[in-house]
């Protein structure tokens, strides 16, 4: 158990390794994360099994989400990290004459405190600390303590790699993570619910830290299935998603809403995919994941007893083996309870609308709290794009579900409370880097157009000219 004076003294001799100046070799940063590389290769097998144990993910499952996601986003930023971390060059502009040369230096912040959460316990905590490090950081990881197999693998990893002073993971609870947030970091990277991210960047506040926050759908994301769309395909998607993860994941699909023309059918479909995907016995399938504590299986169990009159698959779970069934309640008002929080569980509401009201149901979507995704099915690909560009979430797609964070080259983020910064790739170097501006002056030909007197001959016209 960790106390306050020894997490200082981390921070401490962390700061002190970085004010060394050996993160700032970029060839020394590739090295560094080439080793991380190996040693997730290295531990494939006990990454895999602390997943089972802690959150039942079958391997494969536990290789395409966490681990091999890893490994991606490790290659692209090994590849990328020399030509993300070349120095800008640019032209002052003949106001500044002569001194035409100005730099931007991509410079790391200092000491890095990433706080990841459960339910992607390796990506989130080592995928981030590749940003961190590409970056030419120092890093502390504090690892959930709800996930406490994948931290012990996660903590041994770290520590048969790097020394404690360039990165060091740290166990425990909300205590622990409080005493962190009470040192002076440089910048905080915090992956959780909107909740918390409020206290994050509340004690960010005291020390002025940047923060970059990746939070849930405070209100739910949204999918939107209109009457047009290819239903079976959409129903495919979303029952995938649903199950992955038991549905505990930031950016699933926290309710679906379905033009009524096409609700029934829709149902059937979704119906169909769920029992075709993971059986229609998934609480007996070992394959199917389960939720995280007893706490969350609670959870999970007394929202879907309030519904029960209305639910048409599902309803019910293995409290033993914390797994509990996909869950589709139908139908389900836009302005009902339960689709108005995020859900982080197997339940799924199907919400109905009439197609021809699509404006309005955006509109409500609209006035509640940003998602962090959104998913639109429709063959109308001219509206989904011109919907996309006007609503305002952290990232989506198109007739499909949540490959967006997964292709490289682009930002994986939030807005408002579904977060804030992004990262993945250059944009997470870009997230773990202050870009500084450094102008190269020049002690020939200058003009004293910007110095006193100002009322002196032609001055006043020079600068109007070059400043237009």
């Amino acid at each position: 158990m960790y106390n306050k004076e020894e997490i200082e003294k981390i921070v401490d001799a962390q700061r002190e390794f970085f004010l060394r100046g050996e993160t700032l070799d970029v060839n020394w940063r590739i090295q560094q994360l080439k080793k991380l590389k190996k040693a997730v290769i290295d531990n494939e097998k006990e990454l895999e099994k602390a997943l089972a144990d802690d959150l039942g993910r079958a391997p494969l499952e536990a290789y395409f989400c966490d681990i091999g996601s890893l490994i991606l986003e490790l290659n692209e930023t090994i590849r990328g990290l020399k030509r993300w971390a070349r120095p800008e060059t640019h032209f002052s502009g003949l106001h500044c004459f002569p001194s035409i040369v100005t730099k931007v230096y991509k410079m790391p912040y200092g000491v890095s405190l990433i706080i990841s959460p459960f339910n992607f316990p390796v990506l989130l905590s080592l995928g981030v600390l590749a940003a961190s490090l590409a970056g030419g950081n120092t890093a502390v990881i504090k690892t959930s303590s709800k996930s406490v197999h994948c931290t012990e693998v996660v903590k041994r990893i770290v520590a048969d790699t790097f020394s404690p002073e360039y990165v060091t993971v740290i166990d425990g609870g909300h205590d622990v993570a409080d005493m962190c947030l009470q040192q002076r970091f440089d910048k905080i990277f915090y992956t959780g619910s909107p909740k918390v991210g409020v206290h994050v960047l509340e004690e960010a506040a005291k020390n002025l830290t940047s923060t970059a926050l990746e939070l849930g759908g405070e209100t739910g994301n949204w999918a939107i299935v209109r009457k047009d769309a290819d239903l079976k395909d959409a129903a495919r998607k979303i029952a995938f998603f649903k199950i992955l993860n038991s549905g505990q994941i930031c950016i699933n699909v926290n309710q679906v809403a379905v033009a009524e023309e096409v609700s029934e059918e829709f149902v059937k479909e979704l119906k169909n995919a769920f029992n075709t995907q993971i059986g229609e016995k998934p609480t007996t399938n070992p394959e199917y994941p389960r939720l995280i504590n007893e706490g969350a299986y609670k959870k999970c169990s007394d929202t879907a007893d309030r519904y029960r009159d209305r639910i048409v698959l599902g309803g019910y779970g293995d409290e033993k083996t914390l797994r509990y069934a996909p869950t589709v309640i139908f139908p389900v008002d836009k302005d009902e309870e339960v689709v108005q929080r995020e859900l982080f569980c197997p339940l799924l509401p199907v919400v109905t609308y009439k197609d021809a009201e699509i404006d309005g149901l955006l509109d409500t979507i609209s006035r509640r709290e940003k998602g962090l995704s959104l998913y639109l099915f429709t063959r109308d690909i001219k509206w989904a794009k011109k919907t996309m560009q006007r609503m305002q979430f952290g990232g989506g797609c198109i007739n499909e579900v949540c490959l967006h964070m997964m292709v490289k080259g682009v930002p994986f983020n939030g807005v408002g409370h579904s977060g804030m910064g992004a990262y993945h790739g250059k944009w997470g170097f870009m997230e773990f880097t202050h870009p500084q501006t450094v102008l190269i002056g020049s002690n020939k030909f200058n003009l004293s157009m910007r110095e006193h007197p100002y009322n002196a001959g032609l001055k006043g016209k020079f600068i109007r000219l070059f400043e237009k």
